[in-house]
Parts: C-alpha cells; sequence; structure tokens
C-alpha cells in the first residue's frame, strides 16, 4: 500500500491508497497526461498538507477561486479565502482535520481537470469546548469536486479554479 503525504491517498475507501485514481479526457489514451498526473496527485496532497499554512495554501489557488466548504459557505477569490482561512486557523477550526482520497481525474481539456475525491474529516476539538455558537461536524465523510487549470505560465502549473465539498449523510 501507498499513500501520498499527509494522508492524502488515491484510491476508493479512506486510506486505503490500494488503487490509483481512474484517468480519462483529453490525451490520457495516448499517454500525454502522465505528468499532468503526477503534478495533480501532488497538489491536491499538497493543499491536505497545508490546510492549516494560510500562505501556502492560498498559493495553490487560481487568483478567482470559488470554494463551496463542507458547511456550504460559498468564497470567491483568493482575497476572500485568505481572510477566511486566517480567522479559521486562529480558532479551534484548526483541529478540523482533513484527509482526501483521489477517486477520478477527468481531463477536460489539456488545461483543465476535473477530480473527483472522498474527503475525510476529523474534529480533533476537545468536545468539552465546543459550544453551540461553534461549527458542528455532523457527518465524517463528503464528495470533493475540483476543478483545476493549467497555468500558460512557466513553473506555476495547476492551480485549484473551484473546489465544492457536500457532505454525505448517512
Amino acid at each position: 500500500m501507498t499513500s501520498t503525504p499527509q494522508g492524502t491517498t488515491t484510491g476508493d475507501g479512506p486510506g486505503t491508497g490500494s488503487t490509483a485514481p481512474e484517468v480519462t479526457g483529453v490525451g490520457v489514451a495516448s499517454g500525454e497526461r502522465v505528468a499532468d498526473i503526477d503534478a495533480i496527485q501532488r497538489l491536491i496532497a499538497d493543499a491536505g498538507e497545508h490546510q492549516n499554512d494560510v500562505e501556502r495554501l492560498i498559493a495553490l489557488h487560481t487568483p478567482d477561486v470559488s470554494i463551496v466548504n463542507f458547511v456550504g459557505r460559498r468564497l470567491l477569490g483568493r482575497d476572500s479565502m485568505e481572510k477566511v482561512m486566517r480567522v479559521a486557523v486562529a480558532s479551534p477550526l484548526a483541529k478540523i482535520l482533513t484527509t482526501v482520497d483521489v477517486l477520478h481525474i477527468r481531463f477536460v481539456r489539456a488545461d483543465v481537470a476535473v477530480v473527483a475525491c472522498v474527503k475525510h474529516v476529523s474534529d480533533e476539538r476537545d468536545p468539552a469546548t465546543v459550544t453551540g455558537d461553534d461549527v458542528q461536524v455532523h457527518t465524517t465523510t463528503g464528495s470533493l469536486t475540483y476543478v483545476l487549470e493549467k497555468s500558460g505560465t512557466p513553473g506555476t502549473g495547476w492551480r485549484i479554479t473551484h473546489a465544492q465539498t457536500t457532505p454525505i449523510l448517512g
């Protein structure tokens, strides 16, 4: 079994890393996407690794990023994301940690990929300190979809332009 940094794995089960993600779309059959697949998996692993490091996490996103988080809050743009992240990492929310299993990468175009994942949520906060006003975690898994774009700027590579997590109830 292999896994990528910070618990981010490829596969179809929590932390299994037992199977590589399914990869489809433009350039896959010809083998053109090997380096892109590696770069995308690294980007997603970096997002997990840097989930409480505002500067490093923000840098993985496009300036016009759109995010809908686990509790349905929509953020538009890196500036908005940065403000919310700075508040979150300075609060008990920093103890709600996530890992991601990458299930499928689909290349819509050579420079756009849609990545389907399962997000696993671990609430490490002290239950005695969580009040009714705090964010409540009602489920521990979510369906995470990333839309990634590859920049034409040398050295920039793939970046997250949209992310949405839908809680999986039940």
